[in-house]
């Protein structure tokens, strides 16, 4: 092969790499990180429009509740609906446009309420199970216990971002 063909070559497969490289750091992804430290426990890939459910306990009532959002614009999340079996201590009466019972559970839907992330203290008990489109992504028993963490959506590349302004916040305090 001449050397004009061999340098050909070598300069496709650099643009592809580097094209590829471009789109992973793109690709956005839902994670679940430290909040402190920034270590990611669950990292998927993520698009708007996506369904993501999160089944937790109440903590005084001890009945389940379940969350019901999609990934909106800007990698936001957007509340749906809401379920559970009984009213009680901290639980809405009237969220959202809608509300019904069905099999046992009261649900209030077309809620509408807009999240840029979600942060909580984990619990193996209490975080029941968080799903992306019916797939099990994590539990409360799968993530630390007692840590504070993030659900956020964010493109791949954010991690460095975060990173690097945590790290900022540490040299500063």
């Amino acid at each position: 092969m001449k050397k004009s063909g061999k340098i050909a070559v070598l300069v496709l497969v650099l643009l592809t790499v580097l094209g590829f490289g471009c789109y992973w750091q793109a690709q956005t992804v839902l994670r679940i990180y430290d909040y402190k430290t920034g270590k990611i426990y669950v990292e998927v890939p993520a698009k708007e429009g996506d369904k993501l459910f999160f089944g937790w306990v109440h903590s005084w009532e001890k009945i389940p509740w379940h969350e019901f959002y999609h990934i909106g614009p800007q990698n936001t999340l957007v509340l749906e609906k809401i379920c559970f079996p009984a009213f009680g201590a901290g639980i809405p009466e009237n969220k959202g446009k809608k509300c019904y019972v069905k099999d046992g559970m009261i649900y209030m839907d077309e809620i509408g309420q807009v999240f840029p992330y979600f942060v909580w203290i984990n619990s193996h008990f209490a975080t029941r199970e968080i799903k992306l489109n019916d797939v099990h992504i994590s539990s409360g028993a799968e993530l630390p216990e007692h840590t504070r963490v993030i659900l956020a959506i964010e493109r791949r590349v954010d991690k460095w971002l975060r990173m690097t302004k945590l790290s900022s916040k540490a040299t500063r305090t």
